[in-house]
């Protein structure tokens, strides 16, 4: 039959696209039944042989031989003497198979059939990728830049799969070049009409946890357990873990002789500051350990509003709550409780609360986000760093010292 570029194109399809011959069959017989429906009406009648290796194609069309004149319907009934044009020893009752050429299709089928096939063939290409990724999703990928957009990172990788890494999901400090290679984990994975759209994220907290599995083979091997992990990409994380092993330190194990183990992740990270802490089912030893490198004094916790009052000596206050509020932020992350700092003697100072006649319950907030929340605690800060510390500008912040010196110094 005729060896048109459409069968020609068969093997290429199998090899390029790495379609196993069985699936391969069932596309190529899935497109070809379709034509023959527009064409015919109905491709129930129809057999279909396919031989993709070789690019062979036969269709036999199936009639029943009637009377000539009584034929009502065409594609499945042919008269008598059609059928002995066929065969001469053809008799009314009889089934007729006769091979239907591509080119009885029109040439303009055939185009649209070709057309068919390859949408066939990317929908089918699509969709094992989806599930490919679908199955990596929260596992570290590595993958090169291909080009950089202003809000997003396109990367290629050895298969010429895309996958995006939006700026958001990027560490602030990183910065890629076109050629470099690119580790994060595949965050999310979904199909949007039939292409399937990978993001890749490296602010996640779950790459940080892939990458403790990756780089220290404890925690690879399962001796030791990271319980919980909580960031602030580029500046600080916390990274509770356990080990079921008493002879097995696992904080010494994740950090290693002079932080030997944990500097690869700290510098994949952009030179983030990350603190391991042991996790522990005391509530209280778990908020002290997660307030490090504070020393806390005593601790009074509410389990039923979830919050804890944390009491440190005044030179520890400022530890507890980090630059930026960054500590604090991330040890009530880490143990699910509201952490609040009161400092040793605060039985003589003023909540903060005592005075929103005066201040407004929104500059109030800011403080509090940073840990502030006497008149005290704002009292001893200086005013210069409280201004990069808060979205409030030096002159609000300094209307606020003086209602505090008016009212709580007198």
């Amino acid at each position: 039959m005729e060896n048109l570029a459409l069968i020609d194109s068969f093997s290429e399809f199998k090899d390029d696209k790495l379609i196993d011959r069985v699936t391969l069959m069932a596309i190529l017989e899935d497109v070809f039944r379709n034509a023959l429906k527009k064409k015919y009406g109905s491709d129930d009648n129809f057999d279909i042989i396919i031989n993709p290796d070789k690019g062979d194609l036969e269709i036999w069309r199936n009639r029943i031989v009637v009377a000539d004149g009584e034929v009502e319907e065409p594609n499945e009934e042919i008269s008598l003497s059609a059928a002995r044009k066929i065969e001469e020893d053809f008799e009314i009752g009889e089934d007729v198979s006769e091979e239907v050429k591509l080119i009885d299709l029109g040439r303009r089928s055939i185009l649209a059939l070709r057309q068919n096939l390859i949408s066939k063939i990317h929908e089918h290409d699509n969709t094992n990728i989806y599930k490919q990724f679908k199955e990596l999703e929260g596992e570290i990928y590595t993958a090169e830049v291909h080009h950089i957009r202003h809000r997003a990172i396109i990367l290629l990788d050895d298969e010429g799969n895309e996958i995006i890494l939006p700026k958001d999901k990027q560490i602030p400090s990183d910065f890629f070049r076109k050629g470099d290679n690119v580790r994060g984990i595949i965050e999310s994975v979904e199909l949007k009409g039939n292409k399937p759209t990978i993001l890749m994220s490296r602010a996640n907290p779950i790459f940080l946890e892939k990458l403790f599995e990756q780089e220290i083979p404890e925690v690879f091997d399962g001796l030791i357990t990271v319980k919980k992990v909580v960031r602030i990409p580029g500046e600080k994380a916390k990274v509770a873990v356990d080990s079921y092993d008493d002879r097995i330190d696992p904080v010494g194990a994740c950090v290693g002789m002079k932080g030997s183990r944990i500097h690869g992740i700290v510098r994949e990270l952009g030179n983030e500051n990350i603190d391991v802490i042991n996790f522990t089912n005391n509530l209280q030893l778990y908020i002290t350990r997660a307030l490090s490198p504070a020393k806390v004094t005593s601790i009074k916790i509410n389990e039923e509003t979830k919050r804890a009052e944390v009491i440190l000596r005044p030179e520890e206050v400022s530890k507890a709550i980090g630059r930026g509020g960054h500590n604090i932020r991330l040890a009530g992350q880490l143990t699910g409780y509201e952490i609040d700092v009161l400092r040793e003697g605060a039985e003589e100072d003023v909540e903060l609360r005592e005075f929103s006649d005066e201040i407004e319950g929104w500059i109030i907030d800011e403080f509090h986000k940073i840990g502030l929340d006497t008149a005290k605690s704002v009292l001893e800060q200086d005013v210069k760093d409280l201004v990069k510390r808060t979205d409030l500008e030096e002159e609000t912040i300094q209307e606020v010292v003086n209602i505090l010196k008016e009212e709580f110094e007198e």
